[in-house]
């Protein structure tokens, strides 16, 4: 993998890794949007996790709540039948998910609009489908699944992928690198008791496997970093939120068998 010598000296060398809050999201969104996927996952995982969903039809309602440039939405588009709106708060990754559904042909059935996973403009009991990979950290998974679930129809699913601890303790290192990054991460049983407690029969839930973190997350971003730090050359801000990706990169491959990302498949009672 290759990086700036500034970076190398200045920031990584230095151990003052900043905390992902400290950045602009408007950076963060513009250095994803060069690569296919904003977070772990593959189409092999997504069509496991819609495996499990039941009774979707050509007049389904679906939604995919933070979206981002929708590489597990066409995946979806593909393979289920039914409209799906993705959703997203920035511009930059919707325009980018419509390019990519009309290149597809997927466009008149699936579309992506600018909106908030907080502030949702559905009906109650509109939707027969919810879906979020890697996404329901931005609500916190709790809220998530207690606010989202007025929008499905009885029987209706949810379907979401979140980071989850595998063990009951684990190295302070990792442990604080998560207190920080996303507080509410919690193993697999209280998360599965949380989506049952939310008002959801939990439906499966399973690992995603590492090659969704390395093959596809880690290293589509090495050519992406070099075009980002060209472009933002002697910049602070750029460089040190590069710093801090290659910081969560060595930290995964460090203590992946104390966590990973979960997806989490309930239907709603």
């Amino acid at each position: 993998m290759v990086f700036t010598n500034a970076i190398q000296n200045n920031i990584i060398m230095s151990n003052e890794i900043k905390s992902i809050h400290e950045f602009d999201l408007n950076l963060i969104c513009e250095y994803y949007s060069a690569v296919d996927r904003q977070g772990p996952g593959s189409e092999e995982i997504t069509l496991k996790a819609l495996s499990f969903i039941e009774g979707l039809t050509d007049d389904s309602r679906i939604v995919d709540l933070g979206c981002g440039t929708g590489g597990q939405t066409m995946t979806l588009g593909k393979h289920a039948p039914g409209t799906i709106t993705g959703i997203d708060i920035f511009e930059r990754f919707i325009n980018l998910f419509n390019a990519q559904a009309e290149k597809m042909n997927l466009n008149n059935r699936v579309k992506g609009v600018i909106g908030s996973m907080d502030n949702l403009s559905f009906k109650e009991e509109e939707l027969d489908l919810i879906w979020s990979e890697g996404a329901i950290y931005n609500i916190g998974f709790e809220r998530g699944l207690k606010e989202w679930r007025k929008y499905l129809k009885k029987d209706g699913y949810i379907a979401v992928s979140e980071a989850s601890w595998f063990t009951e303790s684990r190295p302070a290192e990792i442990e604080d690198f998560w207190m920080d990054a996303y507080p509410e991460i919690d193993t697999i049983p209280n998360n599965v008791a949380v989506m049952q407690k939310a008002g959801y029969v939990p439906v499966a839930s399973f690992i995603l496997p590492e090659y969704c973190w390395i093959e596809n997350f880690f290293v589509p971003q090495e050519k992406a970093r070099i075009a980002f730090l060209n472009k933002y050359k002697g910049n602070t801000a750029a460089e040190e939120f590069v710093a801090n990706q290659v910081h969560e990169e060595k930290l995964y491959h460090k203590y992946k068998e104390y966590y990973g990302y979960v997806f989490y498949i309930g239907k709603k009672i």
